[in-house]
């Protein structure tokens, strides 16, 4: 007896298919696009798991000839993306399925671009003072997050690290929005709770900073405010289901856990939809993190996040306190949310300060020189000066070095 399931789909302007066991749609939707030799794009955990090898069955079985690049790991880095743009041409692939979290999706991309592109990837950095323009064609992409943080499904950029000094750089064009997304919370039921709560905390990010963000898009403020209720209602229900997994509770197919899972991948893509208002500090801090203490993403803007806030809280106390409204907090104030955020990050089990993952004071100044360089604080509602990021480093449990112990500039 054929199962019978019900999907939802919607543009925004991707087309997204939503729902429980949509993966099964990947093959039919493949092939009405015109693909015949997709390249999967995974990372090297995921590749021999059942999301990824479910994906290349549904492929074969819609006479589809995909091979699979699974050389992605940790924070994505240029000579991945070289690899894959190889493995797609050795391939004679004429598209992309790309499925993971936010590095895997985001590789994808960028090797979208060197299918047709000279160079190398940081050659189309958009923040370089000439970039190399992205003015060709790209391979159609469909991509398939197994997380809820990132949203790079739907984004319409990639960021990618120099090999050597950790540099992020950022590659964007709106020939990198992907043809076709889809958000199936099956394929995220068993990421582990540390994930779960980390990713998930990188989409609510996502939603506060684009919502504090001075830019003026009324649409992506709407999209923030409603990403930032779902992050708030599911992400302790999701954490908790994958806490009962890890102990051995058969709670894999609970519609409950499917319910948490796939509100939270809305969240994330809708994180992703409204942040293109901009970010803030907080990000810009995170980036910082990746590069110089190699920080995941996601669990670096959770420990930034209340820093962070505190910092705005003297400019932007009214739209703060309409966030926690929106969460329920019980103080709907700017201190309110702020409260609410640290029990949030409490009760998902995640760490309050830098020092709890193992970055070394002797980081601070270095962390603040590459906060400053990033473009994301442009757009923060309070300017950003070189004291201030050192403020919030310390906020967020560094310490700083008396005069005595700092480097002379120009020794480091």
């Amino acid at each position: 007896m054929q199962e019978s399931r019900s999907f939802a789909t919607y543009t925004f302007p991707t087309a997204i298919t939503y729902g429980a066991g949509c993966v099964a749609l990947v093959g039919a939707s493949a092939k009405a696009a015109g693909m015949l030799r997709p390249l999967i794009v995974t990372d090297r955990g995921l590749a021999p798991l059942p999301p990824c090898t479910r994906l290349q069955q549904v492929l074969a079985d819609a006479g589809l000839e995909a091979a699979t690049f699974s050389e992605v790991w940790g924070n994505p880095v240029a000579s991945q993306v070289a690899a894959g743009a190889q493995a797609f041409a050795a391939h004679a692939a004429d598209s992309i399925i790309a499925i993971g979290g936010g590095a895997a999706l985001d590789v994808a991309k960028a090797i979208g671009i060197l299918v047709n592109h000279p160079g190398a990837i940081v050659d189309y950095d958009a923040f370089a003072a000439e970039p190399r323009p992205i003015d060709r064609e790209v391979p159609p992409i469909f991509t398939l997050p197994t997380t809820a943080g990132t949203g790079s499904e739907v984004g319409r950029s990639a960021v990618i690290s120099c090999d050597h000094s950790h540099a992020k750089k950022v590659v964007f064009s709106p020939k990198l929005l992907a043809q076709r997304v889809f958000l199936d919370p099956e394929l995220s039921v068993g990421l582990p709770a540390a994930i779960t709560a980390a990713t998930g905390m990188d989409a609510l990010t996502h939603c506060v900073e684009s919502y504090l963000a001075t830019a003026f898009h009324p649409l992506c403020d709407g999209i923030a405010l409603e990403g930032l209720r779902l992050c708030g209602r599911y992400l302790p229900v999701a954490v908790n289901f994958a806490q009962a997994m890890a102990s051995g509770a058969d709670v894999a197919r609970n519609d409950a856990h499917l319910e948490a899972r796939g509100m939270m991948l809305n969240a994330a893509m809708m994180g992703a939809v409204a942040f293109q208002k901009d970010l803030g500090v907080i990000h810009s801090c995170a980036h910082a993190l990746s590069t110089v203490a190699n920080l995941h993403h996601g669990l670096a803007n959770a420990i930034m996040l209340p820093a962070g806030l505190r910092f705005n809280a003297s400019v932007a106390s009214e739209r703060m306190a309409t966030m926690a409204q929106v969460v329920g907090a019980p103080d709907a104030s700017a201190a309110g949310f702020i409260r609410w955020v640290e029990a949030l990050k409490e009760t998902i089990g995640l760490p309050r300060t830098l020092k709890e993952v193992g970055v070394q004071d002797g980081a601070l100044e270095r962390l603040v020189e590459v906060a400053l360089a990033d473009a994301c604080h442009t757009f923060n509602p309070r300017p950003v000066a070189e004291a201030d990021f050192r403020a919030i480093f310390i906020d967020a449990g560094l310490r700083e070095a008396p005069p005595a112990e700092r480097v002379p500039e120009g020794q480091a």
